[in-house]
């Protein structure tokens, strides 16, 4: 603990976001470039180095934060980094698009606003690799044992680096044209530049592990031929069913998922496309659904060029502060002003769809809704609140219901489903088929990327034991963990 009294002498400073009027011209990421490392050494000093860290039980992943915190207040970078990253694969992921749980469970959290380690984590990765300190670390010798990882999302990339580093033969499989999964096409460029993602896959690239893009395990590939291929299985595919909305007039055109619009937006920056083929420009567009993927959808629109944006949330307005069934350490459900927010549009809670009203050439054109609220813990209508709004684009991001059981990857292995239809596994993240693992969405529902990466460490160490009789990796977690996060 370098300083004792930062805490007392440093207030809480964030990074910050470019004016509202010029980044909602371009899709760059939101934050002012080197915004934040004149302020970073007094923020990390407001760490206390407490007795008792409740950021790593906030953290799934563990992160050693009272330690990178004193390295980023003494400046020492190179150190600040190893700290960084012998709990983390991706810090520059988690710092830019993790809600923080770590924050929500600092101890100067309880009477003053907490340290802020995101920021600090996401200085210590950036300057890392301007300082050239991120470089391939290639396994010393190799084990001669194959696995094959599908999905190459932050669980997958986390455990096909894990293995590699191990000494196994890793290929990662994604039925996407570029490795990323949510990362690169469901998550927005102004949230998170994807050159972030590039040079990972090079280190992982250099590191040994190989990529296998547009390939969908089940349809372009049997599964039952993987497995045979292939010493052992992590399946990494996330939970991409997407929870539907079936109300009338669910038919009409212009309604889509979030995840069929998100994708679109980001292959025109990446080049493949000139426009989008889903877009916003000049439409009033509704975002059904108040979490990350609908501010996604919301920041998406505002810079497609949206005549209006409303965002519409079942659920009521959460509170700006703790409420007595979320104390401290856990994680609070609060009312959240995001970038995307920041940039206009209308937020409406305790409202549900009805139906939907179109043109007579099938064209969603209005959305009725009408206002609920819960009584004896039920949600119900209240009746004379129905209204209509605009809508000549709706996005679905209510979220996800399991992983794809259409492509036939669970019926090919025959996994077995947990009561949520997620891969049931037991405590080395095994499934029911020998030698066949799952990390991530697939096995645990929706969640964090925080969990994701954990959940892809702990399932490498399964694998690497089931491969070897023992394992040295670290791991994170296990499948039944909640620790004190959502």
């Amino acid at each position: 603990m370098a300083d004792p009294k930062g805490f007392l002498t440093h207030e809480r400073e964030i990074a910050k976001t470019r004016p509202v009027e010029e980044r909602v011209k371009d899709w760059n990421e939101v934050y002012q470039p080197g915004s934040l490392l004149p302020i970073i050494s007094k923020q990390a000093s407001r760490c206390m180095d407490c007795g008792i860290p409740f950021c790593h039980n906030g953290c799934p992943l563990g992160n050693l934060i009272p330690e990178w915190n004193d390295y980023a207040y003494r400046e020492d970078w190179t150190e600040a980094s190893e700290r960084l990253h012998a709990t983390n694969n991706f810090p520059e992921f988690t710092g830019r698009l993790c809600p923080a749980p770590c924050e929500a469970a600092c101890v100067l959290g309880i009477n003053q606003p907490p340290v802020t380690i995101k920021n600090v984590e996401v200085s210590i990765i950036d300057k890392a690799w301007d300082n050239g300190d991120v470089t391939p670390q290639p396994p010393e010798r190799l084990s001669g044992k194959t696995v094959a990882v599908i999905g190459s999302g932050p669980a997958g990339l986390a455990a096909a680096q894990q293995l590699t580093r191990a000494g196994h033969t890793v290929a990662v499989y994604e039925r996407a044209d570029r490795i990323g999964g949510l990362l690169r096409y469901g998550i927005p460029e102004f949230k998170m530049e994807k050159r972030h993602i590039n040079r990972r896959i090079e280190q992982m690239r250099a590191e040994g592990t190989k990529f296998r893009t547009e390939v969908e395990i089940g349809r372009d590939l049997d599964a039952k031929k993987l497995r045979k291929r292939y010493d052992a299985v992590v399946i990494a595919a996330g939970a991409t069913t997407s929870r539907d909305l079936p109300v009338p007039g669910r038919e009409l055109n212009g309604i889509h998922f979030a995840m069929e619009y998100l994708p679109l937006a980001n292959k025109v920056q990446e080049g493949d496309l000139t426009v989008a083929p889903i877009t916003a420009e000049g439409k009033h567009v509704v975002v059904i659904g108040g979490g990350d993927t609908g501010a996604d959808c919301v920041g998406t629109a505002h810079r497609q060029g949206a005549a209006s944006v409303t965002q519409l949330e079942i659920m009521p307005k959460p509170g700006e502060e703790r409420s007595e069934g979320q104390p401290w350490p856990t994680f609070p459900m609060l009312y959240k002003v995001t970038s995307a927010h920041e940039e206009g549009g209308e937020r409406v809670y305790s409202v549900s769809t009805t139906h939907f009203e179109g043109d007579e050439d099938g064209n969603v054109q209005f959305l009725h809704l009408i206002e609920v609220e819960f009584k004896d813990g039920k949600l119900e209508q209240k009746p004379g609140t129905e209204r209509k709004i605009p809508a000549q684009l709706v996005t679905l991001a209510m979220g996800f219901t399991g992983t794809d059981q259409e492509n036939g990857l669970v019926e090919q292995f025959g996994l077995e489903l947990d009561a949520r239809g997620n891969v049931a596994r037991d405590a080395d993240f095994a499934t029911n088929v020998p030698g066949v693992y799952v990390a991530g969405d697939a096995g645990r529902g929706q969640s964090l990327i925080v969990w994701a990466i954990a959940e892809g460490r702990s399932a490498a160490k399964g694998v690497d034991r089931f491969l070897t009789g023992v394992s040295a990796l670290p791991a994170p977690i296990k499948p039944t963990d909640r620790s004190l996060t959502v």
